[in-house]
């Protein structure tokens, strides 16, 4: 596998996400932080990333200066993470797709549906690879309950139950924290806060590991501290195009969860469950017969499973081994090997979770009529 140089817009000193994906990205070897627009602060951006080995040349105080920077050099990057706030998403990701570089954009994709589909649009005919960071995919156990759901091991789809809830943003006097305040700005988020910064994660999950879109939703949101213009709870009930319903829950003011994504699929001939927080293990119980624990490492698992186990069984799982799957899925999407583009999370993907969060907050204005996604 070669090395490919890669770039990063955001994921600055005191980001919540930017170590994840440095780390996760070198694991394998197959990305080399090579230039980065790392902060807001254009010199607190380059000071950063000169810390961490790119260059002073390539440290650059904006993405647009990245941008002009890197198109045209002979090493210049092939691959750019974006990981700013959600408003900034669609001008950045078109510009490097336009340069035809490729692209892995955190969720949401974008702020609006039309700017999703113009962005999926865009890299097919540059022939460019969107990914959206839906990095969750890559724990070992949440590949072997797709691939059991594909090999019909749980019957048809009845009931999915996913959540990802909280308790981080339950303090009303943290509200000037900037880590916190952005996330329920609109002018920064958009039409949602938790569903679409958290809870977009498990219902991508759900439609991921089913094979099943969203269709109709009804959905209530909840600001239970009341300054907040968008919500910090939500809760939607959803109709899948394969048949099955999905209740989705996400909350940031959920005290006594750390994080707290789970997701659970029940069929006809069967049920599995999985939670991020013992991520080694999938529950499974067959119709009729008592629950198994399914192992991470251990044999007869199905080979997405394998090749994207790091450890020896019994050792805990990380997510940043998580997101390093993304990366290696990444760089063998790049290399035209289609099992690993067919585990990325696509841009498809993103628009998906675009149109749902979009019917969401339309649902919710209307105290929960159903709406078409």
């Amino acid at each position: 596998m070669s090395v490919r140089n890669w770039g990063m817009v955001g994921g600055g000193k005191g980001s919540q996400i930017g170590g994840a994906h440095r780390i996760g990205s070198s694991m394998d070897g197959a990305f080399r932080l090579a230039a980065g627009a790392l902060d807001v602060d254009p010199k607190a951006g380059r000071r950063y990333a000169m810390s961490l080995g790119v260059p002073r040349d390539r440290a650059y105080g904006t993405w647009s200066d990245m941008l002009e920077g890197e198109r045209d050099r002979e090493d210049g990057i092939e691959l750019v993470t974006i990981a700013t706030p959600n408003a900034t998403h669609y001008e950045i990701a078109q510009a490097f797709l336009k340069a035809g570089i490729h692209v892995l954009c955190e969720k949401p994709l974008t702020m609006t549906i039309k700017e999703a589909i113009s962005l999926e649009v865009l890299a097919e005919k540059n022939n460019c690879v969107l990914a959206v960071n839906f990095g969750y995919t890559g724990y070992p156990m949440v590949r072997e309950a797709r691939a059991m759901v594909r090999r019909g091991k749980l019957g048809a789809i009845r009931l999915v139950v996913a959540e990802f809830a909280h308790g981080h943003h339950a303090d009303a006097s943290d509200a000037d924290n900037p880590r916190v305040r952005w996330r329920y700005d609109p002018s920064q988020a958009g039409v949602s806060s938790v569903l679409a910064d958290c809870g977009i994660h498990a219902l991508q999950m759900a439609e991921w590991v089913t094979g099943q879109r969203s269709t109709e939703l009804s959905a209530h949101f909840l600001s239970a501290i009341p300054s907040r213009d968008l919500e910090d709870d939500a809760a939607v009930q959803i109709s899948m195009d394969g048949g099955a319903t999905c209740r989705l829950w996400s909350s940031a003011v959920a005290l006594g969860h750390q994080h707290g994504l789970t997701l659970q699929v029940f069929g006809e001939k069967g049920g599995i469950s999985w939670a991020q927080e013992h991520p080694n293990q999938l529950l499974y119980t067959p119709l009729n017969k008592p629950t198994r624990i399914v192992e991470r490492g251990s044999p007869g698992l199905h080979k997405d499973t394998v090749e994207s186990t790091r450890i020896a069984v019994g050792h805990p799982e990380g997510m940043v081994s998580a997101f390093a799957n993304v990366y290696r899925d990444l760089a063998g999407a790049l290399d035209g090997k289609s099992a690993a583009l067919d585990r990325l999370p696509s841009a498809a993907d993103g628009v998906a979770m675009v149109r749902a969060v979009t019917a969401a907050a339309k649902s919710a204005k209307t105290r929960g009529r159903w709406v078409s996604v």
